[in-house]
């Protein structure tokens, strides 16, 4: 694939999560996350037009402009088509019950809900969770700066479609995502085809009768950048991969050395242990719950 048409394909939700969604208490465990749907109306970025008009109609053109004049193409006829071989590719290698970061118009949750797996979207486009939702998907309005359900027991986290740069800021990205995922999960990122680009600007969102939407932060990271920025945060590369062009990491992250001793120490205790099998309980996810406990 061209670095243009990389460009455009990793950089097509960036701005969406920027910690500035609706904030409100999660769902308690057992909650039909289908029936929660959109929260209250906000001023983010993604969540107003033109990007909600150009979710709603699922037509384009749709760009990302810089303060300088710079646009990016954002490729909103993907985004709403069926998941692509890439994405299936993706799809196949998660672990667990998945959280799919700033999922647009859920593309990959209804991928994934069709095979059975459990899975969560959220994001801050009440017009994304909508449309996530007229699929038979799950999804929440809900930024993952906020408090979400299943915190620390989810087994995959994706950041596809360049969302790895939501909130323009890698490293904070990187520990909340830790925090969400069980001790060794999973987080799938997909990153910028071609150099090692590591960029960090205001964007906004725009189509072609001119119509904008607020400044929000906004980055993008090639595979050299992301695998920097991940040994930093306490992550450890575990495959990389192309696919149709594009470009993906997976990535777990590196297990505390208190939580290695207490691991060591529980797995030497009798198989009957009621401290253990209470613990093994308390994680595991009801099966009859269609992602992870809140």
């Amino acid at each position: 694939m061209s670095g243009a048409r990389g460009t455009r394909e990793v950089t097509a939700r960036l701005g969406r999560q920027t910690g500035r969604g609706a904030v409100g208490r999660p769902p308690g465990p057992g909650t039909d996350m289908a029936q929660v749907g959109p929260g209250p109306e906000t001023d983010g970025t993604w969540s107003s037009d033109p990007y909600a008009h150009a979710l709603r109609t699922g037509r384009g053109p749709l760009f990302l402009r810089r303060a300088d004049g710079w646009l990016l193409l954002l490729e909103l006829e993907r985004w709403c088509a069926d998941a692509d071989a890439a994405d299936l590719e993706v799809l196949r290698r998660c672990e667990g019950a998945v959280l799919d970061v700033g999922c647009g118009p859920g593309r990959l949750v209804a991928a994934l809900s069709a095979r059975g797996r459990r899975v969560l979207g959220i994001d801050v486009s009440e017009a994304a969770v909508a449309r996530t939702v007229a699929l038979g998907g799950q999804a929440l309005r809900r930024s993952v700066f906020e408090p979400l359900p299943g915190e620390g027991r989810w087994g995959t986290a994706l950041l596809i479609d360049g969302n790895v740069g939501i909130g323009g800021d890698p490293r904070a990205l990187l520990d909340r995502t830790a925090e969400l995922l069980a001790p060794g999960g999973l987080l799938i990122a997909e990153t910028v085809t071609g150099p090692d680009l590591d960029e960090r600007v205001q964007v906004h969102v725009t189509d072609a009768r001119g119509a904008a939407g607020s400044p929000f932060p906004w980055a993008r990271l090639g595979t050299p950048a992301l695998l920097r920025h991940a040994a930093r945060a306490g992550w450890r590369p575990v495959d990389q991969w192309t696919a149709g062009g594009r470009s993906f990491v997976a990535l777990r992250r590196r297990t505390p050395v208190a939580l290695r001793r207490r691991t060591t120490k529980t797995a030497a205790e009798p198989p009957k242990s009621a401290a253990v099998t209470s613990s093994q309980r308390d994680r595991k996810p009801s099966g009859d719950r269609p992602v992870a406990e809140a």
